[in-house]
């Protein structure tokens, strides 16, 4: 196995840095898999045992200048890695305004992730930071469990109101329970629902759009008012709320009645599938 890639452009650089932030946020460990086009970060806790799941995706290409790599084998030119989230995130954080990023697959008498960040400096001499990162190789017959997600029909997909809107509203629930009813129709309606034996507080987003649905996702029984509804963990949620760094160009909602609501981002050449299960 090989892996190494460079970044040389800036906005690239702070962007790549803003996503790892992002998954620092969501996942205390995660799965780093790269394959010849594409990089993502995943985390496949059980949804029946109550865990949640993230699938991030960044095209290669638009990201790093120089790419290369070979997976375990012809066959399987894939390399899936564990590592902990917050320590690219740290090695990361000094690449801002660099002149140079390049990350590479070594082994330092451990398997590691080393990035080297070439600073910037007043004299003609350049400075170089090395992070290894330690890691751990998943051999080939666990990758099966970690695969894209598959994802089930949405009985309502509902656009999200601005994130930091609606991170402030969660954090005020939080305050009052640990549970939260999210709830939504086809006429752009959205409720954040809280009930407790002394209180129940609802917030109401109005006027959202709802996306396209292929008619074979459309139930046919559904009237646009009717409300599809789960109940979850308010504290996933807010986890997810409060690790986005950028604001999206898209955010939706997509609810499956007292299963599971997944959110899909956008985020300038980045996509996030996010699962959070609804409670038993």
């Amino acid at each position: 196995m090989k892996f190494r890639a460079k970044i040389v452009d800036l906005a690239c650089l702070n962007h790549f840095t803003r996503v790892s932030n992002m998954i620092a946020k969501l996942a205390k460990t995660c799965t780093f898999r790269i394959s010849p086009e594409k990089l993502n970060f995943i985390l496949c806790d059980k949804l029946a045992n109550g865990g949640v799941s993230m699938w991030c995706e960044l095209d290669q290409e638009n990201f790093f200048s120089e790419f290369q790599m070979e997976g375990v084998s012809e066959e399987n030119n894939e390399i899936y890695l564990e590592l902990t989230s917050e320590n690219l995130s740290r090695a990361l954080k000094t690449a801002q305004n660099s002149r140079a990023l390049k990350i590479k697959l070594t082994n330092k008498h451990f398997p590691c992730l080393t990035v080297s960040v070439e600073l910037l400096s007043s004299s003609s001499s350049s400075r170089v930071v090395v992070h290894d990162i330690p890691i751990k190789v998943i051999p080939r017959r666990l990758w099966k469990d970690l695969q894209e997600p598959s994802v089930p029909d949405s009985d309502v997909s509902i656009c999200l109101p601005a994130l930091k809107t609606m991170k402030s509203v969660v954090e005020k629930m939080r305050n009052i329970s640990n549970h939260l009813i999210i709830e939504a129709n086809l006429k752009g309606e959205l409720n954040l629902k809280i009930e407790t034996e002394l209180v129940c507080v609802t917030t109401h987003f109005k006027d959202l759009e709802n996306p396209l649905l292929s008619s074979d996702r459309v139930s046919q029984n559904r009237h646009p008012e009717d409300m599809a509804k789960v109940h979850i963990d308010i504290r996933k949620l807010l986890q997810f709320l409060a690790g986005q760094q950028v604001t999206p160009s898209k955010a939706v909602c997509n609810i499956v009645s007292n299963r599971t609501v997944h959110f899909d981002l956008l985020l300038e050449d980045v996509s996030l599938q996010y699962f959070i299960p609804a409670l038993s």
